[in-house]
């Protein structure tokens, strides 16, 4: 009471000068107000004992934060709660700390000992926060307070806080430029981390403080090479770009001397065999290789740079659209010429993503394919462009379409090329004829049809498609003039009608550069300019004095006057350039006493032969821009860009990577041997248990790093005997334990998953299973907010494109419990291996399995079952269609947002009576109002390319408080996107959208339990996914789990002989993918469930669906 009177009383008080004074009506809006004292009343929350009270404080005053309104009074209030033991409590007010100790800086600086006791927290995230928050302070003075804890966090046993004071290390740079050479020291120490939470964040901190010292990387090169396919996504991207300039300044060219490489190669194979040869013979041979070999050497490739491509490979399947940029990017600036094809795959792949990201690929795809026309043209209907295209997008893909064009397919793009001309889009229209004459000035033979084509385009309605053809044909003709005086003299009709300046200025050109092939009609064309010259724009003016010039020149008898006429107008014209031209010419071409020597040449000035333009790509000289970035973007050096170095003239020693390796892993070969026949079994049973000397928290992350860290300097030994072949026999034995090792952790990741696996093997693999689930809720749990929001955000981006996150951890499961690889004699069974991922056809549907008819394989025990009810194909009306208790509905617009209107739907499950491809939603409209809705229909609705929309009838009249359904339906294809509309009345439109869960996209089907096997056997390896689970305990029974996954999906029941097994299958709606689900119930609650499905980003999303609904 004492608040409510206090803040009463405060109201009806009046106001401090210059601000309003609010009325004691409390519907008035004066609560509403940042400046209104009721601050006193969150400072008592803060001061209260009752952490909810506190909590509910920080949540309001980090709202009005939001919505930018001052509250900076309140500091001293929330500083007191640092040392809250409530961890929520302590988030918000390190979010608040953040904002506002840059402006209250002596106020922070008394809060330092509260964060200086908070990196000694057992938490580790409260250790991380603090360094957070003190790191975020932006005073001068505590500068040496926030090096100490970076130092202590570099240290600290928590991988997570480490991560952090990697984050802090550029803040503190840009703070204090001058710690740069303490700050070295922390990154070097924090680049030896073997955890790959780590990494990326360190990398990152690297690039920002110190991308110059090279000398850094590399002890770490091959142990970040090994960690980086389990890097987080954004790590890899920094990772990725700077191996990418590592590399360019320690390895050599691979495409160097490709031509000598072959010839060499050939020589020395043959050469073998001529030993036994006349001696003669060959000293000729070794005469003729002496000068080759004498300015190069044969190139091999450095096994380092080897072991970075082979370990980025497998990312070009990442779900992240800038992870494959950042591979492809790398692979074009790295690879040899015959290995860089493997790109255009994945980035032909993210054209189906979003506009946005489409954009970008499209960008660097139009420079590569400038250089590596080869790479992309496979996929040469990727890049056909689709109605719904945006217009930068329409553009990129003509770009990358003519880059592409020879002889062999000139006549399908042109054919392209007549279709887009008809577009309603005049920039894209502009674009594709200025496209088909590039296409005519590269490839010779089509030029003809091209220019005829064009010509054609003269006779168009649309005046810009004429002014374009206009100034494309211009250029053509300087290549042959003589042969086309009939185009000059058809353009020349044209100046009448045709209203664009440049169209007619190319024409104007056109006519006095080739006078003499049109002598008749270049007067005519004069006298009609001279008439309209004081109209038109500067640019038709200057063709007009030019033409005017070049015509006295050569025809002074019919066009002096007309001339002089037209310098006399030009001398008087409002713009200096034109005047300044015409004084210019009139003493250029009219000979006085006065005029210089330059009269004589006047012929030669005007006249002269001009050399025909080059119409050449605007992406040609981007790539000296390093691919991927924003500068290559922008086509202009953005702030921060660094140079991609140019590959060195003689390789730098590989020797500075060698890690030393301690001395009790050092052994001859011949124990190595021994040992390796004895502890085979050994291994293979264990393999995956964590190092024997690692920390707690690191678990099998530290565990993973120490085995690639340990095993780095064997990793490139081996790799180095594999690509040169010049080892010797003893260290190919030597190194074959090693190979044997490192092989396994390479193949796991390029194996698809074998369905015949050891009793063995499988048990490790749920043991190791259990153990990655335990590492990855701690990560989880230690995960800080914003990479949260960013995963969960990706992961809805990359649905719809891309192989799922949970397929490739599935792989590596599996993969990891295989038995050692065989040794390098099966090197060329590995590559093929290596190339059957990438080769994964995603551009064509996979084979579907045919439906079997229903009444084909219901068995008489089911039919009798069945007799009642009805299996024809008959379906309701969209009016019968009733909501079930059962059907969950959302919320499509709130009773405020619309004003009294209110709508709710919900998917149906009926089939959908006018197409069946579609998901029938039913929407029930609530007139709240007082008054009337009119005319309730849709407009303006926005889809992803291949969703189709049945809209629902207008609903004329909803009296107020009255209630209406309809039905609408969906062709989602087969995707979780929301279909975007506005739903309109006769006064008002409302931004509306419905997204469906993935359970939804799917209509049951009836199978028999061997159907259900028989097809399950068909959908095995990546069409699989499995997932163990601890039930819930109101869901261990076979009633409950059904009506759980019937609720989360809509499938049907399968009849099952066993009591512990439930399965379900269901078709998806448009592409009838089938989908079967399986869940097997244990002992204590444990289950396993497995998804069947074609789709595997169907199946991913589904199975978090179904898990949600059975765990909780």
């Amino acid at each position: 009471m004492s608040a409510n009177s206090a803040f009463n009383d405060e109201k009806g008080g009046s106001s401090s000068v210059g601000e309003p004074e609010y009325g004691h009506d409390p519907a008035s809006g004066g609560i509403f107000s940042s400046d209104y004292k009721r601050h006193d009343d969150l400072k008592e929350m803060l001061d209260s004992n009752k952490d909810s009270l506190k909590l509910e404080a920080m949540k309001r005053i980090v709202a009005m934060i939001a919505r930018g309104k001052n509250t900076s009074d309140l500091f001293p209030a929330v500083v007191k709660n640092v040392a809250c033991k409530n961890i929520e409590v302590k988030k918000l007010v390190y979010v608040y700390l953040v904002r506002y100790a840059e402006e209250q800086q002596d106020l922070a600086l008394l809060s330092i000992s509260t964060f200086q006791r908070g990196l000694k927290d057992p938490n580790q995230l409260i250790r991380a926060s603090a360094l957070r928050v003190l790191s975020s302070i932006r005073v001068t003075i505590i500068v040496p307070i926030m090096m100490l804890a970076i130092k202590e966090a570099a240290s600290d046993m928590s991988p997570y806080v480490r991560k952090t004071a990697a984050h802090a290390i550029p803040k503190l740079y840009s703070l204090d430029p001058e710690q740069k050479d303490q700050l070295i020291e922390v990154i070097e120490k924090l680049l030896a981390d073997k955890t790959t939470l780590v990494a990326g964040s360190v990398v990152m901190a690297f690039e920002e403080v110190c991308p110059e010292r090279i000398d850094l990387i590399h002890k770490n090169y091959r142990k970040l090479c090994n960690l980086l396919i389990d890097v987080e996504e954004w790590g890899q991207v920094v990772i990725i770009n700077m191996l990418t300039r590592y590399a360019r300044t320690q390895f050599l060219n691979p495409n160097m001397n490709e031509s000598l490489l072959e010839e060499g190669s050939d020589k020395t194979f043959y050469g073998s065999d001529e030993d036994e040869d006349e001696e003669e013979e060959e000293e000729k041979d070794k005469k003729a290789e002496a000068p080759a070999m004498a300015k190069r050497k044969p190139y091999v490739m450095d096994p380092d740079h080897r072991l970075l491509l082979r370990n980025t490979k497998p990312l070009l399947q990442s779900r992240n659209a800038a992870v494959v940029m950042a591979v492809a990017q790398l692979y074009f600036h790295l690879a040899p010429k015959a290995e860089v094809g493997v790109i255009a795959k994945a980035l032909v792949r993210l054209l189906r993503s979003h506009s946005e990201v489409q954009y970008v690929v499209l960008q660097n795809v139009a420079t590569m394919s400038i250089k590596r026309r080869g790479m992309f043209e496979p996929y040469l209907k990727s890049f056909y462009i689709r109605s719904t295209d945006p217009t930068q997008i329409k553009v990129l893909k003509l770009e990358v379409l003519t880059n592409l064009a020879n002889e062999t397919n000139i006549s399908t793009i042109l054919r392209e090329f007549q279709t887009y001309i008809k577009s309603m889009d005049k920039d894209f229209v502009a674009a594709t004829i200025q496209a088909i004459g590039r296409c005519a000035t590269n490839i010779g033979e089509v030029r003809d049809t091209c220019l005829n084509g064009l010509v054609q385009l003269l006779s168009n309605r649309d005046e810009l498609v004429v002014a374009e053809s206009v100034v494309v044909i211009k250029k053509l003709l300087q290549m042959q003039p003589e042969k086309h005086s009939d185009i000059i003299k058809h353009m020349a009709k044209l100046t009448d009608n045709i209203q664009v300046p440049m169209a007619r200025a190319s024409i104007l050109w056109l006519i006095g550069e080739y006078c003499e092939h049109v002598p008749k009609i270049a007067p005519d064309v004069l006298r009609k300019m001279a008439k309209s010259f004081t109209n038109e724009e500067d640019i038709v003016k200057l063709q007009i004095i030019n033409l005017a010039a070049k015509l006295y020149l050569t025809n002074s008898k019919q066009t002096k006057l007309l001339t002089q006429y037209v310098l006399n107008l030009a001398k008087y014209d409002q713009n200096y350039d034109i005047r300044d031209r015409a004084r210019f010419i009139r003493q250029l071409i009219v000979p006085t006493e006065k005029s210089g020597a330059l009269s004589k040449y006047a012929k030669k000035l005007f006249l002269a032969l001009k050399p025909a333009p080059v119409l050449e790509s605007p992406f040609k000289d981007r790539d000296h821009f390093q691919l991927g970035s924003l500068s290559h973007l922008l086509n202009a050096k953005a702030g921060g860009y660094q140079e991609l170095p140019d590959w060195p003239e003689a390789a730098p020693d590989p020797s500075v990577r060698n890690v030393e390796v301690p001395e009790w892993t050092k052994c001859s070969s011949r124990e190595k041997r021994k040992e390796k026949k004895v502890e085979k079994p050994f291994y293979s049973d264990s393999e995956g248990e964590s190092g024997p000397t690692e920390s707690a928290d690191s678990e099998s992350d530290s565990a993973s790093g120490s085995e690639s860290g340990s095993g780095i300097e064997e990793s490139g030994s081996g790799s180095e005997s594999e690509e040169s072949e010049e080892g010797s026999e003893s260290e190919e034995e030597e190194e074959e334990e090693k190979e044997k090792d490192k092989k396994k952790k390479k193949k796991e990741l390029k194996k698809p998953v074998q369905e015949s696996e050891s009793e063995q093997s499988s048990e490790e693999e749920e043991r190791k299973h259990e153990r990655k689930s335990k590492q990855r809720k701690s990560e989880s749990e230690s995960e800080s907010d914003e990479e949260e929001d960013s995963e969960s955000e990706s992961s809805q981006t990359e649905s719809e494109d891309s192989e799922s996150e949970a397929e490739v951890k599935k792989k590596k499961k599996a993969a990891e419990s295989k038995p050692p690889s065989k040794p390098v004699k099966k090197d060329n069974k590995k590559e093929k291996k290596e190339m059957s991922l990438l080769d994964l056809d995603d551009f064509e549907p996979a084979p579907s399995p045919q439906a079997t008819p229903v009444n084909s394989f219901l068995s008489n025990s089911l039919a009798t079952d069945l007799e009642g009810l009805s299996l024809s194909d008959a379906v309701l009306s969209p009016a019968t269609i009733s909501p079930s208790s059962a059907l969950k509905s959302y919320e499509m617009l709130h009773r405020i947002t619309g004003e009294g209107l209110s709508v709710e739907y919900c998917f149906s499950r009926q089939p959908f009576s006018p197409d069946a491809n579609m998901v029938a939603v039913q929407m029930q409209f609530t007139n709240n109002a007082t008054s009337d809705t009119k005319n309730l229909h849709m407009e303006d609705v926005k889809l992803q390319s291949g969703m189709r929309v049945k809209e629902f009838p207008e609903i004329e009249l909803l009296p107020a408080g009255e209630m209406v359904t309809a039905v609408m339906g969906i062709d989602f294809c087969d995707s979780t996107q929301a279909a975007n509309f506005q739903l309109c009345t006769h006064t008002r439109k409302f931004f509306v959208s419905i997204q469906p869960p993935v359970g939804e996209l799917m209509r049951p089907v009836f199978l028999t339990e061997n159907e259900f096997k028989k097809e399950q056997g068909q959908l095995m390896g990546m069409n699989e996914i499995t997932e163990k689970i601890t039930l819930d305990v109101k869901c261990r029974n076979e009633h409950s789990i059904v009506q759980r996954v019937i609720t989360a999906a809509n499938l049907s029941r399968v009849p099952c002989g066993s009591d512990k097994e439930c399965r379900f299958a269901g078709r998806t709606v448009t592409s009838s993918s089938l989908v079967l689900v399986t869940v097997a119930t244990k002992e204590e609650g444990a289950a396993k469930l497995t998804i069947n499905c074609e789709k595997m980003v169907i199946g991913t999303m589904l199975v978090k669906d179904i898990l949600l609904a059975l765990t909780q």
